[in-house]
């Protein structure tokens, strides 16, 4: 695939909590994680490749953009986020497209998952 000029390329998510955040995007999601150091961790499996970013003093702040996931079967999705320790921040609703719902990671990360 490559890097492909003007597209979106990497997505990073502030992160306060490693361990917990490798366990619940693998377990729901099938995602692998590469650490570099103790506060930096990158993700594969996801479509876009990405990070999650402890340096520093990084804020988890829900304003502005969210993350929106596909899940082909929305119900067991949900079910799978609940139940690996996710928060659920909205549960499924309908909205021109299909049904999503909302959750926050470990971190307090607020993302949806989305399905037709």
């Amino acid at each position: 695939m490559g890097n492909k000029n003007n597209s979106i390329n990497y997505i990073e998510l502030p992160m306060v909590k490693n361990s917990e955040t490798k366990k619940f995007y693998n377990q729901v999601f099938g995602w692998e994680f590469t650490d570099w150091g103790p506060n930096y961790i990158s993700f594969s499996g996801a479509n876009i490749d990405g990070g999650f970013n402890g340096e520093g003093d990084a804020k988890v702040s829900n304003a502005g953009v969210l993350v929106v996931l596909y899940a082909s079967d929305l119900n067991q999705k949900f079910e799978e986020v609940k139940s690996a320790g996710g928060e659920i921040a909205k549960p499924i609703f309908e909205f021109p497209g299909g049904k999503r719902f909302h959750f926050r990671d470990p971190n307090g990360n607020e993302l949806a998952v989305w399905s037709e």
